[in-house]
């Protein structure tokens, strides 16, 4: 079987592994020695990288990472190679493509979901007799309770993109990247105060933060059930959520 572990990084990100006994692949390495350090304690070898869009929180560590080791495969937006903020990408995607990882074979699809940046994309992995469940990178499209600001995108797009990802399976794993729960959570009880999944939602997240431990990954079926913006029930008032969220202070 496959493991995902979450490598902290910054103040709040994730950079996310996958990987087994012997090899990993890396999602969106802000941080090259975060992740350098983290394949050295456990005698790991890198052989790729996937990029979910340009920003240089998510794309900061790949050139060193390179130059560690030059045969690295780095996949990501072709949008993102395009406009020049990813020269590096060994294989530039689009909506709908797939490939398998190697040395595991596991299948991946590509799907373009903008509203953060215009260039961003998820990858997704269904059920696998490697995997025990579904699994989604998503970056910064979606968020525990909560999803990424409007930076170039739409609230149109934005809306576009999380039903998308809403109508994956129940129990996808989501792998966001940043511990933005407790906040997300503290405003989705603002937009939805009789929800009481949310509620609880908020007391478990606590309960795990004060131990130091991440809440991440959440679940498809969860963010149904408590994340604002998937719930908002149309791209008018995911805008007027998301307007709502930049300003809001608990």
């Amino acid at each position: 079987m496959l493991s995902v572990s979450g490598l902290p990084a910054f103040t709040d990100n994730y950079i996310w592994a996958i990987h087994d006994a012997a090899s990993a692949w890396v999602v969106d390495p802000g941080d090259a020695s975060e992740v350098l350090a983290w394949l050295e304690r456990n005698r790991l070898r890198l052989l790729g990288i996937l990029l979910t869009h340009h920003h240089g929180d998510h794309i900061g560590g790949v050139r060193e990472l390179l130059d560690a080791q030059p045969d690295l495969v780095v996949i990501g937006p072709r949008a993102g190679r395009d406009a020049g903020t990813m020269p590096w990408l060994t294989c530039a995607a689009v909506d709908g493509d797939t490939f398998r990882l190697a040395p595991w074979g596991l299948p991946v699809e590509v799907m373009e979901t903008p509203g953060h940046t215009l260039d961003h994309i998820c990858y997704f992995s269904e059920a696998h007799d490697l995997l025990d469940d579904p699994l989604l990178f998503c970056g910064d499209t979606l968020f525990a309770a909560g999803c990424g600001r409007l930076f170039e995108g739409t609230a149109e797009q934005m809306w576009d993109s999380l039903t998308r990802l809403a109508a994956l399976p129940a129990g996808t794993r989501v792998c966001c990247a940043h511990e933005y729960t407790l906040s997300n959570l503290r405003f989705a009880i603002h937009a939805e105060p009789s929800n009481r999944d949310i509620h609880a939602r908020l007391a478990s997240c606590s309960a795990l933060r004060d131990q130091g431990l991440s809440t991440l990954p959440s679940s498809i079926g969860l963010e149904r059930l408590t994340n604002p913006f998937v719930r908002a029930g149309s791209a008018g008032e995911l805008a007027k959520r998301r307007s709502a969220k930049d300003s809001f202070r608990a």
